[in-house]
């Protein structure tokens, strides 16, 4: 009569290896008996030992019957300063024959981590997308950006002009750099 409250149960030996605060929104199977699994800290993909956080899915798109998505990795900086280089890692793709929720949640907490995002042009040609993400169980935003494809973040006056454009930024929506 009310199976329509009834919860999806996560098989136990499908559980990953979960935060003390963490918790299970959704979760779906893929090929194989793998699954994907979506908390509130990120997502747990089949074989990965780790969970991926929120802040690190530069994008995720839905068709009806595959998720695709495109995380992203810091680049190494000889100089840390207030924001990090972010690069896309290759389209992970994966089909998804009973999504339940996991789509809807995806979306749901990748868009809610953005503070802001904008794109900007570079005297170098092309240009740079300055964005501000919320992570989980951390104070305020962490700053990232992403350059263009083309874009030699090593030419002359890139790294200038991509520090004054993140400064900006965050003047704008009223998060000054720290001294």
């Amino acid at each position: 009569m009310f199976g329509f409250l009834k919860k999806r149960r996560l098989p136990a030996g499908q559980r990953p290896d979960l935060a003390a605060d963490e918790r299970v929104l959704s979760w779906a199977g893929t090929t194989g008996d793998n699954v994907v699994v979506v908390t509130n800290l990120g997502l747990w993909l089949p074989g990965a030992g780790e969970r991926l956080g929120w802040h690190e899915i530069h994008k995720a798109t839905w068709s009806g019957r595959q998720l695709t998505l495109i995380a992203a990795h810091e680049l190494p900086a000889d100089d840390p300063g207030d924001y990090v280089v972010m690069q896309d890692l290759p389209p992970l793709v994966l089909p998804l024959p009973d999504p339940d929720r996991v789509p809807e949640h995806i979306r749901t907490r990748v868009n809610k981590s953005i503070g802001h995002t904008s794109h900007h042009p570079l005297e170098a040609g092309f240009g740079v997308r300055v964005v501000a993400r919320r992570v989980s169980g951390v104070d305020g935003l962490r700053w990232t950006v992403r350059y263009d494809e083309g874009v030699d973040p090593a030419a002359p006056g890139v790294a200038e002009q991509t520090a004054a454009l993140v400064s900006w930024a965050r003047e704008s929506i009223g998060t000054p750099a720290t001294a």
